[in-house]
């Protein structure tokens, strides 16, 4: 009876455990099933919240359109990027490199420094002096006075004569300079027969000495001279070509006559440089030849056409030495140039009177060019690009 007793109280105490087993994990699941919810919900909140993030960023982006384009109606300024600095040579080089580069910096500086110095020495200290002499009364009181040196040269009719007469020699001479050594260059640019002779013909003038060339005007122009010999044949009147106003044609026609040559040439170099495929179209599509260079060629000749526009502004400003050699100190009133006043204001040593006009004479030198400048970087930028 004992062992059965014992087998039943065994038994009982096995079901007991086992239901109180079952008892805990009953307890014990709900709580992990809480666990799991508040970990769910924890993971649902930033998964709703980013819903409610993208539907409020949606309803915004048209708002946000309507002000940029808003601003932009405004004007406001876009935000410029930041720029990257590249790094510099000296920093991507080695020390040998730096070394070399300062060497190479160093010789060609000292390549330099002769025509620095004598840029400096000879033309800008002396425009410096040029100035401050034109603001004193005289070199010896040196009393500032302003701008009565200049007020008193427009005041003075030499001055006005000589401005006004290389100012009309500058018009006609300049442009004919430039318009007929287009058109010997366009000439002998064609296949024509003797063509090498004639450019040697043109630049003949080139090499021969300003003096010889006064010498055979004179000859020509002369008052018994060739030319009115010639007109004599006709019944036309003896003209004293120097003392008379067509006195100004004949150094026209000089300084034509000397100046064609050198244009001539860079005006050939120029049109050889034009591409041939460029004018090989346009014959094919129709384009006569005067369509051709008013479209093409003129284009591409631009800058040869200011080089030569400033050369000949500059060495018309220097027919002085023909003029004076034909002429003498005081010619003609029509062949009264600014050279002439500057050399006899410099004889009289009236230094204010000289230097106030050689400063009106650069600046206008200066204006012109820059006309000039302007009128080829407006025209021929297209053909640069």
């Amino acid at each position: 009876m004992r062992w059965k007793d014992l087998r039943e109280s065994k038994k009982e105490s096995i079901i007991n455990e086992k239901e109180a087993a079952v008892k805990k994990n009953e307890e014990v699941k709900p709580e992990k099933k809480n666990e799991e919810t508040a970990a769910e919900k924890q993971e649902q909140k930033p998964e709703i919240k980013k819903e409610k993030i993208k539907q409020e960023e949606i309803k915004q982006e048209p708002k946000a359109q309507k002000k940029v384009k808003n601003t932009t109606k405004k004007g406001v300024k876009k935000e410029k990027k930041p720029k990257i600095k590249k790094p510099r040579a000296d920093e991507t080089l080695s020390k040998r490199g730096r070394r070399e580069l300062r060497k190479a910096k160093a010789v060609s500086a000292a390549f330099l420094a002769p025509s620095l110095i004598g840029v400096l020495v000879f033309f800008i200290l002396p425009f410096i002096v040029i100035i401050y002499y034109s603001l004193i009364n005289n070199p010896v009181q040196r009393e500032f006075v302003g701008l009565d040196n200049f007020i008193k040269l427009f005041q003075n009719y030499s001055f006005k004569t000589a401005a006004y007469n290389t100012l009309r020699f500058s018009l006609v001479s300049v442009p004919l300079a430039v318009i007929l050594s287009l058109l010997l260059a366009m000439g002998l640019n064609c296949k024509i027969p003797m063509q090498s002779k004639l450019r040697s013909f043109f630049l003949s003038p080139m090499m021969v000495p300003v003096a010889s060339i006064v010498l055979i005007w004179q000859v020509l122009f002369h008052y018994n001279g060739t030319v009115n010999g010639f007109l004599a044949q006709f019944g036309i009147e003896k003209i004293d070509w120097m003392k008379s106003p067509e006195g100004i044609w004949v150094v026209v026609l000089l300084f034509l006559w000397k100046n064609l040559g050198y244009n001539m040439i860079l005006f050939l170099a120029a049109l050889n440089n034009i591409p041939n495929d460029i004018l090989e179209v346009a014959r094919v599509e129709g384009a006569g030849p005067i369509r051709q260079f008013f479209s093409i060629k003129l284009r591409y000749l631009s800058s040869t056409i200011l080089f030569v526009a400033i050369m000949s502004l500059i060495n018309s400003f220097k027919i002085f030495r023909e003029v004076y050699l034909l002429s003498g100190d005081v010619p003609y009133e029509s062949l009264y140039m600014l050279q002439h006043y500057m050399n006899n204001t410099f004889a009289s040593l009236d230094y204010q009177k000289l230097s106030a006009a050689a400063i009106i004479m650069a600046i206008v030198m200066v204006l012109i060019i820059g006309v000039l400048f302007f009128a080829d970087d407006k025209y021929g930028k297209d053909v640069e690009e």
